[in-house]
């Protein structure tokens, strides 16, 4: 009987674990927190050795893509309790109720003390005696070692990197610093507390305004003045953004990058000169200078403007 019991429970056990994995899924909002935190995660891996795609896939995992509790009200992406930690605390229902969390003051010192708590360790030394892109050895190890006592965990982070292919910043020799510094330390600035996602463009780096924007909502978010960023994007500082509008973080480029050489733009309807620049990440003043026009020139519907 108690065979049939355990086989019983074997095969359920096996279902389960048939049936999340092929529950997995694509999902935007944790390819949008990879695109947030990727430089962080190689910058990591540069100095401590451990898989980008293994910080990666923990924090996603242990985050829910950075939209936990834990992250929202302590910035603690790994879901790393107290132990012997004297920085300020927050309490969680976990394995037990009411657990001691580490709360930290941005996404940067989670990252670090991450990395720290597995390298200072010594259950953890023998994880670093592995290949830096073996991630299914480090998946297995960490739950080996007692990081988590979810039975799935291994083949859950497996899994993270596989599907969006985290494999591949395991090989990286560099990082941008502008990404990795602004992920680390931008604070939420909404209820949500979801950062916007900066891209890169052009020499620059953008965000995309949300309903209710301002310039001066965005500066405390990404840590650069509102007078800087109004002035980077040619505008006033008191104008009112609109949801869709391009905020560069950086001064804009005289010209369009090296694709758009021989490719002009074909002016739509309800195009301006200043959206046709920012959709190119160029200064308006130099959009007119490349086209030999004067202010004044109202452009029209199927004209072709030179961007570069």
């Amino acid at each position: 009987m108690n065979r049939l019991k355990a086989y019983i429970v074997g095969i359920l056990l096996l279902i389960s674990a048939s049936q999340a994995t092929a529950q997995m899924r694509w999902n935007q909002a944790y390819q949008t927190y990879i695109n947030q935190y990727k430089d962080l995660a190689i910058e990591q891996m540069l100095r401590y050795h451990i898989p980008a795609s293994i910080t990666l896939a923990q924090g996603l995992f242990e985050s829910a893509a950075g939209r936990s509790d834990l992250v929202r009200q302590g910035n603690n992406h790994f879901g790393i309790k107290c132990h012997n930690w004297t920085g300020p605390t927050q309490y969680h229902d976990d394995d037990a109720r009411g657990e001691c969390f580490r709360v930290y003051q941005d996404a940067r010192e989670s990252y670090e003390d991450h990395s720290k708590f597995l390298a200072r360790q010594p259950r953890y030394a023998r994880l670093f005696q592995l290949s830096q892109q073996d991630y299914k050895g480090w998946a297995h190890g960490l739950k080996q070692c007692g990081y988590a006592t979810n039975p799935q965990y291994a083949p859950k982070l497996i899994q993270l990197i596989e599907l969006y292919k985290l494999y591949d910043y395991d090989k990286a020799k560099r990082y941008d610093r502008f990404m990795a510094e602004h992920s680390g330390t931008d604070q939420p600035i909404n209820a949500q507390g979801l950062l916007h996602p900066i891209h890169r463009f052009n020499d620059n780096y953008y965000l995309v305004a949300r309903e209710g924007d301002t310039f001066k909502s965005l500066s405390k978010e990404v840590d650069i003045s509102w007078r800087k960023l109004a002035r980077y994007n040619e505008r006033d500082k008191h104008d009112v953004l609109h949801k869709g509008d391009i905020i560069y973080l950086k001064k804009k480029r005289k010209k369009a990058p090296k694709q758009y050489k021989k490719r002009p733009h074909v002016v739509q309807a309800g195009e301006s000169m200043y959206n046709i620049a920012q959709k190119y990440g160029i200064r308006i003043e130099s959009l007119y200078k490349m086209n030999k026009l004067m202010p004044s020139y109202q452009i029209r519907i199927g004209d072709k403007l030179r961007v570069r």
